[in-house]
């Protein structure tokens, strides 16, 4: 299913332009599936800064995937089949490619995932509406949650319920506090800090390392000390 794009484009990118990416959808988009750009790329695109990594979503099941970068001469890296996730490998650079997927179960530390075609379904499994956006490899902006806007204002906010998103995976308590440093301008809604507070304790269910590594990312923005 295919939800209908805004008005607005991204204007071509050097990352979206690079003969590497470029030979990525192609090989994606060999047998009419369709490809996108998501996540931190078209966030970090529309917010004017650097974009570090390159992630694309697809309709194409994980199978499909490696057989399709395979035959465009492209190494793929089954880097997390059971959550439908493919690296390729393009002039020694890295995409991680996942296909549509929807949470079927989940436990605070881990889901189990159903792969689906609907791009609304797989949006909506995603924490923050600017980490909920995506784009055609034209540019074109799909933007369900009204992510442009928070991230215009600088607006950190949850899809849909705040609650069940964070009992979902309970590191994106974390993780908003992380996007709260790098991107919000304004200060977190009462409502929804009154739920991380809530549900803080949960954190401890986590490992160390999901923790410390989400805490060092925290503290590589500008000026972290507010939100710590």
């Amino acid at each position: 299913m295919t939800a209908a794009a805004t008005s607005e484009r991204i204007a071509p990118q050097a990352w979206m332009t690079a003969p590497e990416t470029r030979a990525v959808v192609a090989a994606l988009s060999a047998a009419g599936a369709e490809v996108r750009f998501v996540g931190g790329c078209v966030r970090d695109a529309l917010a004017g800064r650097r974009v570090k990594d390159v992630d694309l979503a697809t309709t194409d099941r994980p199978e499909r995937v490696i057989e399709l970068l395979q035959a465009a001469g492209l190494k793929a890296v089954p880097t997390g089949l059971d959550h439908g996730t493919v690296t390729a490998i393009a002039g020694h650079r890295p995409f991680e490619i996942t296909t549509l997927r929807e949470d079927v179960e989940t436990d605070g530390r881990r889901a189990r995932v159903a792969f689906t075609d609907d791009w609304q379904a797989d949006a909506a499994r995603r924490d923050l509406t600017f980490n909920a956006m995506s784009c055609s490899p034209e540019g074109d902006l799909f933007d369900p949650f009204g992510g442009r806007a928070d991230l215009a204002a600088g607006r950190g906010r949850f899809v849909g319920d705040p609650r069940a998103r964070i009992q979902e995976d309970y590191l994106r308590l974390l993780r908003f506090f992380r996007f709260q440093a790098h991107y919000g301008r304004v200060p977190p809604e009462p409502a929804t800090l009154a739920v991380l507070r809530d549900l803080a304790p949960q954190l401890a269910s986590l490992s160390g390392e999901r923790l410390r590594s989400e805490l060092l990312r925290l503290l590589e923005a500008p000026d972290p000390l507010p939100v710590v």
